[in-house]
């Protein structure tokens, strides 16, 4: 059982809401995952008017938990006002935060989302940070009042998976009793199954299943690699050897002449 900000949650694997084809095929997608959370931006619900409210009725029909996000911010300031707006509008303390920090690769400023958690942090709000696999930054974070951290393994969505592995395990290591999402990089299952493997606890995707040619066959698929790799952490994985070990005994072989 997964638990966040003491809210437990039978499924690990989170779900944007963009890029879909169409709302129709969100939906199916979400419940094909078997989703609990998904993300919304605020800038989608208020940038669509009627469109945008119909939007909103249907993740409210999925009965699924809204996790708003302040994607596309850049500033502190831009950061904390959108996430007091996502309040006000979706009824909820949790929020996703991101401070972007360069245009191309959608880097996290680091010093800015400190700063931004924790004056969140401060107004009560349940701070889920968009964030590298920095170790420090991680221990900043966790000071400025987070209690659970979301660290990419690749450019959002550039879909090219695990790019520092030993960085990934080494924070897993470090912090083994703070609740770690993956969060942006993911494009394929095996890539879901490899860090749910390393014993990070949920991960979060869009792209991977939005864009893909069956949505909703995709959803379903990572929804089966996310379950796979967490039952192989849980289970315990044989580590790598340098050298072959014989699965068939020796002792007690025939031999022949």
């Amino acid at each position: 059982m997964l638990e966040l900000y003491g809210q437990k949650l039978s499924s690990r694997l989170l779900l944007g809401t963009a890029l879909y084809p169409s709302p129709a095929v969100m939906a199916e997608a979400m419940k094909a995952a078997g989703a609990e959370i998904v993300t919304v931006s605020l800038r989608r619900e208020t940038a669509g008017g009627k469109t945008g409210g119909q939007f909103w009725s249907l993740v409210q029909s999925l009965g699924v938990r809204v996790l708003p996000n302040t994607a596309g911010c850049h500033s502190v300031k831009e950061a904390v006002t959108t996430a007091r707006m996502a309040r006000e509008l979706f009824g909820t303390n949790w929020i996703k935060l991101e401070v972007i920090g360069n245009h191309d690769t959608l880097q996290p400023d680091i010093f800015g989302l400190v700063e931004a958690a924790g004056i969140l942090a401060g107004e009560g709000f349940e701070v889920f940070p968009y964030t590298t696999e920095d170790l420090i930054v991680a221990e900043k974070l966790l000071e400025a009042g987070c209690k659970v951290l979301m660290p990419w393994c690749a450019p959002i969505g550039s879909a090219r998976g695990p790019q520092n592995l030993d960085a990934l395990r080494s924070l897993r290591g470090h912090f083994p009793d703070v609740p770690l999402i993956i969060d942006a990089g993911i494009g394929r299952p095996s890539h879901a199954a490899t860090v749910m493997e390393l014993g990070y606890d949920a991960v979060l995707l869009n792209t991977a299943i939005a864009k893909a040619g069956d949505p909703v066959a995709m959803a379903a698929a990572f929804s089966k690699a996310v379950e796979a790799g967490r039952g192989a952490h849980c289970a315990g994985l044989l580590e790598p050897r340098d050298m072959a070990v014989p699965s068939t005994p020796v002792i007690g072989m025939a031999a022949f002449s």
